[in-house]
């Protein structure tokens, strides 16, 4: 399998440089992925809309910055990191600006994908990263860049208090509803990070692969490993997205919290979701990313269980159970590309493309499903009673399939004795 070889010759002080470039970078594009899941609220009064159409509006960014995951990796692995990067986080900028300004529902749904744009950031990340940093780093790397989740956090506890503070003579004729002050202040801060990671981050020279056919850079995704990864990431990442949209809405609905509680609630969640990926990365180096992926799961199933049996649970521990929650999803997020760098070292904009491709869509079609589970059922629980099914099948898949795989890598080390 073709490798990488730029990345264990990139100087220390400029890797350094493109991962903390790449990781503020992401942090304020998820900020902008995730931001319906907030302002959705006041425009669900504003605009009259349903569950459904809130559901949509929220879901339609997920939907294109998954979409756009795999050629947006295979162009970053093609051209170099940077460029990309700094392109995308404009895009994503003038998109959010728009938003600010949309006169209406129709006009916010043509939009959202737009904004999904945001959601691509990741792709780029992970194979500009991989470009730079050497393989036996990288999984501290990566999930260093993968803390940029913590984005949602971003949203969850300024948005809020963007919307309740936001000055009358701002939102009056200008911009009708408290919420456009939260696109129009992304936007502008996305250009500001646009403009920091163009002069910060070094360039790609001599960083591109070799131009090659398109069937080449597509030859990994055969492999049926890759897209049980892709499986494993929809468990870790796709549900986090999930939730992240969806229990700001839980909290108000079911706990009656008022929006700017509901968002610090969520907040809870989203740190440990996000902030443990470097831990996870870095006990990934050290222990191996299969251990730290089944600890994973069984963190995700011990919360899992008691969520999805009653939504009877008091405000304390359902907020504790959903860290706990986090907890599992932010190391085997980590984990899980630890894996894709480990196994495909040299694709990491392909094969981490689709991998991020089916996590995104995981977090496209989950809160779909969820609400539709819940309008049949009618349980409040619908989210855990979904994802503890889900979550259970992939660590049944995940476990043999390891132990498989580690038996053949026995065996060719005893073969080579």
């Amino acid at each position: 399998m073709p490798m990488t070889a730029q990345a264990p010759s990139a100087p220390g002080a400029a890797s350094a440089r493109v991962v903390t470039a790449s990781t503020l970078g992401f942090t304020m594009m998820f900020a902008v992925w995730v931001m319906f899941s907030i302002i959705g609220l006041p425009m669900r009064k504003q605009f009259g809309l349903s569950d459904a159409e809130f559901t949509l509006l929220s879901a339609l960014p997920v939907l294109t910055g998954s979409l756009l995951r795999l050629p947006a990796g295979i162009l970053a692995d093609r051209f170099g990191g940077k460029r990309p990067f700094v392109g995308l986080t404009v895009l994503a900028a003038v998109a959010s600006l728009a938003v600010a300004c949309a006169p209406g529902y129709p006009a916010l749904l043509w939009l959202a994908p737009f904004v999904g744009l945001s959601g691509v950031s990741f792709a780029i990340g992970t194979s500009w990263i991989a470009q730079w940093v050497p393989g036996e780093r990288q999984g501290l790397a990566l999930g260093t860049f993968g803390a940029g989740n913590a984005g949602a956090s971003i949203t969850k506890l300024l948005a809020p208090l963007l919307i309740a503070s936001a000055p009358a003579s701002i939102t009056g004729a200008l911009l009708p509803g408290a919420w456009r002050v939260v696109p129009l202040l992304f936007g502008l801060l996305l250009l500001l990070t646009a403009a920091f990671v163009g002069r910060y981050a070094p360039a790609d020279t001599g960083r591109a692969r070799a131009p090659r056919p398109l069937a080449a850079w597509l030859s990994p995704l055969r492999s049926p490993q890759v897209w049980r990864f892709g499986l494993y990431y929809v468990v870790f990442f796709g549900a986090y997205v999930a939730l992240s949209l969806m229990l700001p809405k839980y909290y108000v609905d079911h706990y009656g919290a008022p929006l700017t509680q509901a968002g610090l609630l969520t907040a809870l969640f989203i740190f440990p979701a996000s902030l443990l990926r470097p831990l996870g990365g870095h006990l990934s180096d050290r222990h191996g990313a299969r251990a730290v992926t089944v600890g994973s799961f069984a963190v995700m199933l011990l919360a899992l269980l008691p969520l999805a049996a009653t939504a009877t649970l008091a405000l304390l521990p359902f907020l504790a159970l959903t860290v706990v929650l986090g907890v599992g999803m932010g190391v085997g997020k980590a984990s899980t590309y630890k894996l894709v760098s480990r196994h495909y070292p040299g694709e990491m904009g392909a094969v981490g493309g689709l991998v991020g491709l089916l996590g995104g869509l995981g977090g496209f079609f989950l809160p779909l499903i969820i609400t539709w589970v819940k309008g049949r059922s009618g349980l409040p629980q619908s989210a855990f009673a979904v994802l503890l099914p889900l979550t259970l099948a992939s660590a049944a898949i995940f476990v043999p399939s390891m132990l498989a795989l580690r038996r053949r890598e026995l065996g060719a080390l005893n073969a080579a004795d």
